[in-house]
């Protein structure tokens, strides 16, 4: 992939033998609904974002257990998620049409959220060569929690996506260039699927060559909030 943006719903090719560095990822400590996991390095940047959105209605408390479960890692495939949730009463909507990531402003972005008593809640990872930006949507206003530089794998997502993408790095990075990061990528997004229904088979693949002004792209996506 040369650049821009990739639609991945199939199994790519045979996972490399890896070396591990554990100080090259970065871990929100969020709990969302989504598995989206960002690459810088030197020469360039990539990012994907699965593209599940689960709607739930019905008793609160039952609601929580489901989600629960889901991001536990206890529900698995569809099936399974939509047995449970007919076995505690609540009605579910799936939809695997959310574009998580994007390309905007010269650089990769990506954006979690989720929804508690109404209160909408975000993170957003900036990414591009050399560098990233992990910042939390507050009431309309855009605040950094961690920014850093050079070589570093950033995952967004709930407890289990968060628990495979770590393995999966761990287990097949080794310390490579952007081909081999996007490999990981690959591998970490469909392994997560097979494993936890929180998270769709389909997914977002973006790539980025350039080396942006992250603090500037915030900024304007600060200034758009604030309209």
């Amino acid at each position: 992939m040369k650049g821009g943006q990739e639609i991945v719903d199939s199994i790519r090719s045979k996972r490399p033998d890896a070396l591990f560095n554990q100080n090259l990822i970065r871990i929100s400590g969020k709990s969302e609904m989504s598995l989206i996991i960002a690459f810088t390095g030197t020469r360039g940047a990539v990012m994907a974002g699965d593209m599940r959105e689960i709607t739930f209605q019905g008793d609160k408390d039952l609601r929580e257990k489901l989600e629960q479960e889901l991001y536990s890692g206890a529900i698995a495939t569809d099936e399974e998620l939509g047995k449970r949730a007919e076995e505690l009463g609540v009605k579910i909507t799936v939809r695997d049409d959310k574009s998580k990531v994007t390309q905007r402003h010269g650089a990769l972005v990506g954006e979690v959220a989720s929804v508690e008593d109404g209160i909408v809640r975000k993170r957003r990872v900036y990414a591009s060569a050399d560098s990233y930006v992990i910042a939390d949507i507050i009431d309309a206003e855009i605040k950094v929690s961690n920014r850093g530089g050079g070589t570093a794998f950033i995952v967004l997502g709930n407890n289990i996506t968060k628990e495979i993408a770590n393995r999966t790095i761990r287990d097949n990075w080794k310390n490579g260039n952007l081909s081999d990061a996007i490999k990981v990528l690959i591998v970490a997004m469909e392994t997560a699927a097979k494993m936890t229904a929180s998270v769709s088979k389909k997914f977002i693949l973006i790539k980025t060559d350039s080396k942006a002004d992250l603090s500037w792209a915030m900024e304007r996506d600060n200034a758009k909030c604030k309209k």
